[in-house]
């Protein structure tokens, strides 16, 4: 009887279970920004990217530049914020909270725009 070597076996099965959770695993969680510390700045924009998993900017916020994670594309649009309202260089008021390990990004719960206050959680 010829035995099959167990590292190719073993191998096979590790990929088997592990691929499937890959797209899970890429999506971060919440749990790494500060919820205790609600930030509100008001600046301009240096860059926006209007994607998905979540739309992103960066704005220069305490003499630093700073990420600025913000929804989905299509719950922003669904909430009345499209892409025409806002671009690179315009000033806007974010609302939201930083990393908890100090790296300079934010995750945004609410803008304003031209007046307009948007809900994004």
């Amino acid at each position: 009887m010829r035995r099959t070597p167990a590292r190719p076996v073993l191998v096979a099965l590790l990929l088997a279970v592990s691929l499937p959770l890959s797209p899970a695993a890429a999506h971060h969680g919440w749990s790494s920004y500060d919820a205790g510390q609600l930030l509100e700045v008001t600046a301009a924009l240096t860059d926006l990217d209007w994607a998905n998993p979540h739309a992103t900017a960066k704005i220069v916020f305490r003499g630093a530049r700073w990420d600025v994670i913000l929804a989905p594309t299509a719950r922003m649009e669904n909430r009345g914020l499209s892409k025409d309202m806002i671009d690179r260089g315009q000033s806007v008021t974010l609302i939201g909270y930083p990393r908890s390990d100090g790296t300079k990004e934010m995750r945004i719960e609410r803008i304003v725009v031209g007046g307009k206050t948007v809900e994004l959680r």
